[in-house]
């Protein structure tokens, strides 16, 4: 089988309708656009939102608020718990990315509070929560802002 020998199935496919062809053809002189009117014209239909001329829902309602999500700070999230499965003693974020235990760090790396430290471990992430600190802290640990 070569793939010049490949058809589709018997059936599967319709030959188009060729509009405007003659009378003969059963789609000439009007295309099957009915006669004359707005429908008939090329581009002669009105968006999905058009409301016949009256103000649009969308123009009517207030705009309100702050949109600031192209400027938000999103962090890539790691918990204790998996820093404590690496089991390097010093944790940056270019050994995170390289054991791949963070995916995609837009913008920077936080650490979270989740599960415990069996051991002293010095972090280096971007951010960290207040629990985080504390429990690295009591491991005997380091916790570096970058």
């Amino acid at each position: 089988m070569k793939i010049n020998d490949l058809t589709p199935a018997a059936g599967s496919t319709k030959k188009p309708k060729r509009l405007g062809r003659g009378l003969g053809s059963g789609h000439g002189k009007t295309a099957t656009k009915g006669h004359k009117g707005q429908k008939a014209r090329s581009g002669g239909t009105k968006g999905p939102s058009f409301e016949g001329g009256q103000t649009p829902l969308q123009r009517r309602l207030p705009k309100r608020g702050f949109k600031n999500f192209p400027f938000k700070t999103v962090y890539a999230i790691l918990n204790l718990s998996d820093i404590d499965k690496l089991g390097s003693d010093i944790v940056t974020p270019e050994i995170l990315i390289e054991t791949r235990a963070v995916k995609d760090p837009k913008c920077g790396i936080k650490i979270l509070g989740g599960g415990t430290l069996s051991r002293p471990v010095t972090v280096q992430a971007h951010a960290f929560s207040a629990s985080a600190i504390e429990k690295i802290k009591a491991a005997g640990g380091k916790a570096e802002v970058l």
